[in-house]
């Protein structure tokens, strides 16, 4: 920072694709502070430095960082307010371009002017001084099966390329892997977990396509492809945008900084608009549907075997979080169909229960006690749909306080999955619906639930169950529903199902204005020894044993012997 006249810099999460999950090369920030949570980041001064973190990592955070990092909340602290309150005029505060977007950029740009504080591309300070950095990912891309995608890429691009046309632009420029994973029906592996592949794509408006990867990945699919997508190597992307027509499309909120400055200095017209295959993504096909729907019933009877074995021998004690996540793991491997976990199970006993986001390591690795719950949040990544998933259970003797608000969760989580609502409503209109944790002074610092794609993101915009999502939730949206709650020190709870939105059908004597709905995907039941029946309206109780009941109808022939008696006696009525 001295050397090159900078006096503060900022340490993203987020690769040069915006991705949320990063390859191990691209771990700068875990590198930087020891922080691994998948999102946040850090600002560094020449005396301070900031780990900027949201309500989901504020216990993980203090475990994790060194005091010479300070943990900062975020968003309650802005960025730009943080530095505004450590630099005078004229200071300088560097940035990698390639690793922040457009409007991320211009925000914080736009902060820092008016008080004379420079905002300064430079090369990355992490990668010049991370001498042991791990090679960049070369999975080799595979096709993804037209017949669980429900429309081939040639269909995909015509009808992206005619929205283009339409709006009067002559190409877009595509950055975020699961959009070329989506587009161009195929699939990767250079991120942990989520089949995606590391690459660039330029969209024409006559729906040719140009694929810009690591020389030899796209070697075994360019028959897929077919000759309407041009590969070629990623070195020649940025000369490639000197050739690209005007208008062409960024999306601001994805683009990287880089790419805008590129085009704009060659006088390229760019417009602003979002990636044009966010929404088609996040609008499952009738054949996506149907897969996925069957990947959920594979995994959820992989999830009864999984709770039948933790009942039979948690109780015992020996068991420690590690134990849980490789028998889970094996119940889910035993399913014969299982590609990849869908991300780091969580597994967190008595108090890690309380960090939302909790990785169990050896170091970390606590016994499952009697006497404390447990929660475990899990999910499959199968070739015909992702799961994600999270039961908390009682290990004997139940914790004072634990059942009350196992239960007001439990009542939010059924809120949700109740719920009708007109077309145009948000996720910030329904967020509200699961918090009935307020009722009794509770909360819980996340949203309520995330996209999730089909063997794609299990973290999927741009749909969401949040007060910050302002995106019109749409039939095929597939999103999850995780209310929780957490006690510092002592236990977490959090229950959730993944639901799919539909059509609603007409409620007699209503007015006929169209309306939406939840459909559930994920079957797996409850824990009966949490919950306080006396709580739940007859409606609540009506819907729980009605879940139930799909439950055991459902999972019930692709379980046998013990796991099924388990489960006839977790489904029998409150």
């Amino acid at each position: 920072m001295a050397s090159e006249g900078i006096d503060a810099v900022i340490v993203p999460r987020s690769d040069r694709f915006q991705g949320e999950y990063v390859a191990p090369c691209d771990e700068r920030l875990a590198w930087l502070t020891g922080f691994t949570g998948s999102a946040g980041f850090c600002a560094v001064t020449r005396e301070e430095a900031g780990v900027f973190v949201d309500g989901r990592y504020r216990v993980q955070v203090r475990a994790q960082v060194a005091p010479v990092f300070t943990p900062v909340n975020w968003p309650e602290t802005k960025l730009a307010e943080w530095l505004l309150d450590r630099l005078a005029s004229g200071q300088r505060v560097g940035f990698d371009p390639w690793l922040h977007s457009v409007e991320e950029v211009e925000k914080l740009r736009d902060r820092l002017a008016p008080k004379g504080i420079g905002l300064v591309p430079i090369d990355n300070p992490i990668d010049r001084l991370w001498t042991d950095r791990p090679a960049p990912p070369d999975a080799p891309f595979a096709a993804f099966p037209e017949e669980i995608a429900g429309e081939s890429h040639a269909s995909k691009r015509a009808r992206i390329a005619a929205q283009l046309r339409e709006a009067g632009e002559r190409a877009v420029v595509l950055t975020l892997p699961d959009s070329i994973a989506w587009l161009l029906n195929i699939r990767g592996g250079d991120v942990a977990y989520n089949p995606v592949p590391h690459a660039y794509a330029v969209l024409h408006e006559d729906g040719r396509c140009d694929l810009y990867c690591q020389p030899g990945k796209a070697d075994g699919i360019l028959g897929h492809l077919g000759e309407e997508v041009r590969v070629h190597p990623e070195d020649v992307f940025v000369p490639g945008l000197d050739f690209l027509p005007s208008p062409t499309r960024l999306d601001p909120k994805s683009c990287p900084e880089a790419i805008f400055q590129f085009l704009t200095a060659r006088g390229i017209t760019v417009t602003r608009g979002p990636d044009p295959c966010l929404l088609p993504k996040a609008r499952k096909t009738p054949a996506e549907i149907a897969a996925t729907t069957e990947a959920h019933l594979r995994d959820g009877a992989a999830m009864v075997n999984f709770l039948t074995w933790l009942d039979r021998e948690a109780p015992k004690g020996g068991q420690t979080e590690i134990d849980v996540v490789r028998g889970l793991e094996g119940f889910r491997r035993a399913t014969n169909a299982l590609l990849d976990l869908s991300f780091d199970t969580i597994c967190g006993a008595g108090a890690h229960g309380a960090i939302v986001h909790y990785r169990v390591t050896e170091t970390t690795n606590a016994p499952v006690r009697p006497g404390e719950l447990l929660l475990v949040d899990s999910g499959g990544q199968y070739l015909d749909g992702t799961t994600d998933i999270t039961r908390t259970v009682a290990v004997g003797e139940v914790p004072e306080g634990a059942a009350e608000a196992y239960t007001r969760v439990l009542q939010g989580l059924i809120a949700i999955s109740r719920a009708r609502f007109p077309r145009g409503v948000a996720g910030q209109h329904l967020d509200a619906l699961a918090r009935y944790l307020w009722l009794a002074g509770q909360d819980y610092d996340h949203g309520t639930g995330h996209g999730v794609g089909v063997y794609l993101s299990v973290h999927e915009g741009p749909q969401r169950l949040s007060r910050l999502s302002d995106v019109p939730l749409e039939p095929g949206m597939i999103l999850s529903n995780e209310p929780g709650y957490y006690r510092e020190g002592a236990f977490g709870i959090r229950i959730e199902n993944l639901i799919l939105v539909e059509e609603a059908s007409p409620v007699p004597g209503g007015d006929e204005r169209p309306m939406l709905t939840f459909r559930t995907l994920t079957w797996v039941p409850f824990d009966r020894r949490l919950l306080v029946r006396d709580m739940l309206s007859e409606a609540e109780r009506t819907w729980a044993d009605g879940y139930h009941a799909a439950v055991l109808a459902r999972i019930g022939p692709r379980v046998e012997g013990e796991a099924l008696a388990w489960l006839k006696a977790a489904c029998a009525p409150l």
